[in-house]
């Protein structure tokens, strides 16, 4: 334990000891949460990590909306824009970004194929995690409802999207030999 946080959790008991004494006399106003991270923090704090991980929530939506917006365009012939956009484009999308996901993903034919941790390095392909692509799919349904309001016309929320990453997680989970 650092001397930062023994500092902060001496001050933490200090705290709510006095706040315990001023509360038989009618104060019962919390000064402290506990965090994800073990330790108590104040609720400004707190309130200021919540809105600082929905900022990140919103960036990521709008960087996934941005890519998916520019691989319509680029990645079609004639481009479409996302209001043409069709389950098949969403799942050709997710394809896409295999080329650049950083997870070691055996073949069936690869010797290491089933193994968590292999000895040696092989040829096989980095491919997107199965987690990030649900993910991007997340934020997209998300983006998407936000401006078009009508979720039965939502291509990320349809089930062959669904599908397709469960498909996903399940031949990673294989080829890692943990499925």
């Amino acid at each position: 334990m650092s001397a930062a946080v023994a500092a902060a959790a001496a001050a933490v008991v200090s705290r709510n000891r006095s706040s315990n004494s001023n509360s038989s006399r009618g104060n019962t106003k919390s000064t402290t949460a506990y965090s994800s991270s073990n330790s108590f923090v104040s609720q400004s704090n707190y309130h200021h990590q919540q809105r600082r991980r929905r900022l990140q929530y919103d960036l990521l939506k709008e960087r996934d909306w941005d890519n998916f917006g520019q691989y319509l365009r680029n990645h079609n012939d004639p481009p479409i824009t996302i209001s043409q956009c069709r389950v098949s484009h969403v799942l050709k999308f997710l394809r896409y970004l295999d080329q650049f996901g950083e997870t070691k993903i055996h073949d069936d034919t690869c010797q290491f194929y089933g193994q968590l941790h292999p000895p040696e390095t092989c040829p096989c392909p980095n491919k997107e995690f199965w987690g990030n692509l649900d993910g991007v799919v997340g934020r997209l349904r998300a983006a998407f409802s936000e401006r078009n309001g009508n979720a039965e016309i939502n291509p990320f929320g349809a089930i062959a999207v669904g599908d397709y990453v469960t498909m996903v997680r399940q031949s990673q989970a294989r080829a890692r030999g943990i499925g």
